[in-house]
């Protein structure tokens, strides 16, 4: 019997554990799946010497980032993204890290096209962001980065304009902000200047419609959640540990 798990903080909420047991009854496998809910990502090195059995790994917010050092190998994609959502661990236990979230993103995303333009905007600059403009990049669109404060190629959202919004059809949340139980938090945009040519897609999936989702939805955007997102990116991790 082979172990799988997600490492992350807070992740009682998550899909992936759900989603893998869901599977392995489905296809008659006797796997399990465990949430290692971490609050330093050195805590890798006993998850990894205290389950021998552990043959893959999903890594999430917030240690997509962080958990590059800890690796043996990384995957080309993955290291030109700059962040890891999958670890396979392999027969000599050495860890290779490959990003599955922009495969997962571009699938998702394709089936809203077309959109009404290729500029978007990316709210937050975190592990989750760098597969996503890595996608946008592929895909030949424009856009910008929006965090708190103002940067280098990033906006702040108070310098968010109505010729900015309007501008950009494509508004990707890449923050955890709206993630059950704080539904009522939101990034911080003006909302008041979305219409139906925008597409807002939430990375966040729990609950299915955040409060950033409706007011889009409230100003006739197209709205998306990320459950196919992760969806695909879990068959692709899954391909990744079996191969």
């Amino acid at each position: 019997m082979a172990k799988f798990g997600l490492i992350g903080k807070n992740i009682d909420y998550s899909f992936s554990q759900k989603y893998f047991i869901r599977k392995f009854e489905l296809e008659n496998l006797t796997h399990s799946f465990q949430n290692f809910d971490i609050s330093s990502i050195e805590a890798i090195k006993s998850i990894i010497s205290k389950n021998k059995n552990l043959k893959g790994l999903n890594v999430t917010i917030p240690y997509k980032e962080s958990i590059l050092p800890y690796l043996d190998k990384i995957d080309k994609e993955a290291k030109n993204i700059g962040a890891v959502n999958t670890i396979k661990i392999e027969k000599d236990n050495t860890l290779t890290g490959y990003n599955t979230d922009n495969y997962g993103f571009a699938k998702a995303l394709i089936e809203h096209f077309p959109i009404s333009n290729k500029k978007a905007l990316v709210l937050g600059t975190g592990g989750a962001s760098k597969a996503i403009t890595y996608v946008l990049d592929a895909l030949s669109f424009e856009y910008k980065c929006i965090s708190r404060t103002k940067g280098d190629n990033c906006l702040s959202y108070n310098q968010l304009s109505k010729n900015i919004i309007e501008e950009h059809s494509l508004i990707i949340n890449c923050t955890p902000l709206g993630t059950h139980p704080n539904i009522n938090e939101c990034p911080s945009i003006p909302y008041k200047y979305l219409n139906e040519n925008h597409l807002l897609f939430d990375l966040v999936y729990n609950p299915s419609e955040t409060l950033f989702l409706k007011k889009g939805k409230s100003r006739n955007a197209r709205t998306s959640n990320g459950l196919k997102m992760l969806e695909y990116q879990a068959e692709k991790s899954w391909g990744i540990w079996n191969s």
